[in-house]
């Protein structure tokens, strides 16, 4: 049996974590995903989902058989628990492959680094750009909600 490992933050899912993971699972028989720790985040905006909803989430996807937490202090707990034959990597993860396979040898961990090249083309394909639009949208409405308050507050009742 070829088990995966998979990992990310998966704050607010989109179709290119669906794609990743999709495509992660097709390298094995078994996918388990590490969701990455809020504390742990340093490359990006902490999440806005709490960690262990985040979890229930990605666990709650077809192509995932498990999704644990990562490890608070040291990343590689878990995934010299789990002795995966491979690591998936998304298109964007800011892990360097060869970086990664030489800190994976140091701990007597043998896995393939695969990099997932396939790639989710969506407007809303990012954590990131699905917050911005939110924004937006909600700007726009306050807006509206104001305007309309103020035409009912000048209405006379006389």
């Amino acid at each position: 049996m070829v088990r995966v490992v998979a990992t990310g933050t998966f704050d607010i899912i989109h179709p290119g974590h669906i794609t990743f993971l999709r495509e992660a699972k097709k390298l094995g028989d078994e996918l388990i995903v590490i969701v990455a720790r809020e504390k742990n985040v340093r490359h990006k905006p902490k999440p806005i989902i709490p960690e262990e909803q985040r979890r229930r989430v990605v666990e709650g996807i077809k192509y995932v058989d498990k999704a644990i937490l990562g490890d608070e202090e040291d990343m590689f707990k878990p995934i010299m628990e789990l002795k995966p034959d491979i690591i998936a990597l998304g298109y964007d993860q800011h892990f360097d492959e060869k970086w990664l396979e030489e800190e994976l040898r140091k701990r007597g961990i043998n896995a393939k680094v695969v990099r997932i090249t396939a790639k989710e083309e969506c407007e809303f394909c990012s954590s990131k750009k699905i917050i911005k639009r939110i924004a937006e949208v909600a700007k726009k409405r306050v807006e509206e909600f104001e305007r309309e308050k103020a035409k009912v507050e000048s209405l006379s009742w006389e």
